[in-house]
């Protein structure tokens, strides 16, 4: 849901600030700060009008057909014409932003789409190597685990958005390395 307007880069971290989200009927705010890095990964997407969607189904489906069109090997004078056959009244159209279920859906093609081809392209006696299927909560909770190891349980929890640490403890997974460190040491 992230567009250019909800953004404020007023300051060196910029602060995110989604219209919705899941704890607001309890009346708590919530900000995602944005670091240098992923600035310069968002910078692209905010080229935009303030209030168009950064990230569009839409957008990534017409990106997708002009790229097979350029790759075309058949000439224009034979099979068929770029946009013939497409139905003219789809079931579902792409739609202006994604949801979670169709960030999820994403990857799931993609993954799909890449397991496909390595099949395709290994040779008769080789098993390839293919993708495990993964959700997107699996970034975030990565990412908490990652956060708790350097930064502790309290930078974690707010970093989340979580109200209460023992929710971070749930989702940030506990440092398994630091209980060995420990226990070597103790005995």
């Amino acid at each position: 849901m992230l567009r250019p307007a909800d953004i404020d880069r007023s300051s060196e971290l910029w602060e995110y600030r989604p219209p919705t989200h899941k704890t607001e009927h309890h009346g708590r705010d919530r900000v995602i700060i944005i670091g240098p890095k992923a600035q310069a990964i968002l910078m692209p997407y905010l080229l935009r009008a303030p209030e168009v969607y950064c990230f569009s189904p839409a957008e990534s489906e017409q990106k997708r057909r002009a790229d097979r069109h350029l790759s075309r090997k058949v000439p224009l004078s034979c099979g068929n014409r770029p946009g013939t056959k497409r139905a003219r009244k789809p079931k579902r159209a792409p739609r202006d932003r994604y949801d979670t279920e169709s960030y999820s859906n994403a990857i799931r093609k993609a993954i799909k789409r890449v397991n496909r081809n390595r099949v395709r392209t290994a040779a008769v006696d080789e098993q390839p190597v293919l993708l495990e299927h993964w959700a997107p909560n699996r970034l975030r909770h990565r990412a908490a685990t990652e956060i708790r190891k350097r930064y502790g349980l309290e930078a974690a929890q707010v970093i989340l958005g979580h109200s209460r640490a023992d929710v971070t403890q749930i989702y940030a997974e506990r440092d398994q390395v630091k209980a060995q460190e420990v226990m070597r040491e103790v005995g």
